[in-house]
């Protein structure tokens, strides 16, 4: 015959509180447990339920990302990382878009002129990476694919001049042969090939350290997969994986451009070119974590 033990008996058998071995019965974690009007009915041989571990709230900065972008919370992170990296980003490919005239597109989706003249596609382009940037931020998680970064292409490039040219491929790869820094780079039909190769090389591996996500950038700015707007999509993969990978992000900002690009130029002979230079950067971002109050 079953016996029956009272809530008394069974915390002191248990050694937790009275307390404790009521919420347990009553969240159905002591099978065979019954009231009995008020009084809870124990049976003698149950066994203690393990503590459910409390989930540790997350405060990586990816998470503190997402949150920011999903309350619109204006004036941290996520709100200085948008402009910072979508103004110095655009800035080294040539846009005359001024820090400030970026942070009001951000802010208020307008801009104020005054007597300048704009180009059109430098408000498109800025506005579009800012949707990259929240791509990114939303998708940090996956596994880096060609499909991923021909979308990142495809909303960079959206209603831009090119967009309209018979020539230009949005969101796919180069129709035409094309130079960067007066160096060839492998023509239109070698590139789906070169692509496949350097992602399945890239992520074979386990665990990207932060040479592997500088290397990677290397060697996809080589093959210059697309017709334009190959440098920006490469720095908006290496602040995706260095997220992905908890290494802290960095923005490469208009007085590193030169080092940057030595860095690009001569990574087989030498890495810390660029290895420092991107350090650099890192650390500048490090210090906005330390004001925001973000670890890492």
């Amino acid at each position: 015959m079953m016996k029956y033990l009272s809530v008394f008996e069974i915390a002191k058998k248990w050694n937790i509180s009275e307390r404790s071995v009521r919420n347990y019965c009553s969240n159905g974690r002591v099978e065979g447990a019954f009231l009995n009007g008020k009084t809870w009915n124990i049976p003698e041989d149950s066994k203690k339920p393990e503590r459910i571990k409390k989930k540790i709230k997350q405060n990586t900065l990816l998470h503190v990302l997402q949150e920011e972008k999903a309350s619109k919370y204006s004036g941290g992170i996520y709100h200085k990382t948008q402009i910072d990296l979508t103004y110095n980003s655009n800035h080294i490919e040539g846009s005359r878009l001024t820090h400030d005239q970026t942070r009001y597109i951000f802010e208020t989706n307008t801009i104020g002129i005054g007597n300048e003249v704009i180009n059109v596609d430098d408000i498109i382009e800025t506005t579009n990476h800012f949707r990259c940037i929240d791509l990114i931020i939303d998708k940090a998680k996956i596994e880096l694919s060609e499909r991923f970064i021909k979308k990142l292409h495809l909303i960079l490039k959206n209603g831009t001049s090119d967009s309209r040219k018979d020539w230009f491929a949005v969101g796919d790869y180069k129709k035409l042969p094309n130079e960067v820094g007066n160096m060839k780079t492998p023509l239109p039909e070698e590139v789906d090939h070169l692509m496949k190769e350097l992602l399945l090389e890239y992520n074979i591996k386990q665990k990207k350290t932060f040479e592997d996500i500088l290397d990677f950038h290397v060697q996809f700015e080589r093959i210059h997969p697309f017709q334009d707007g190959n440098g920006r999509i490469g720095r908006l993969i290496m602040f995706k994986e260095c997220l992905k990978y908890n290494i802290v992000p960095f923005i490469i900002e208009d007085n590193l451009k030169m080092f940057y690009y030595r860095g690009l130029k001569e990574w087989n002979n030498e890495k810390g070119y660029l290895i420092d230079t991107c350090l650099t950067a890192q650390d500048r971002y490090k210090a906005y974590l330390d004001y925001f109050r973000i670890k890492y």
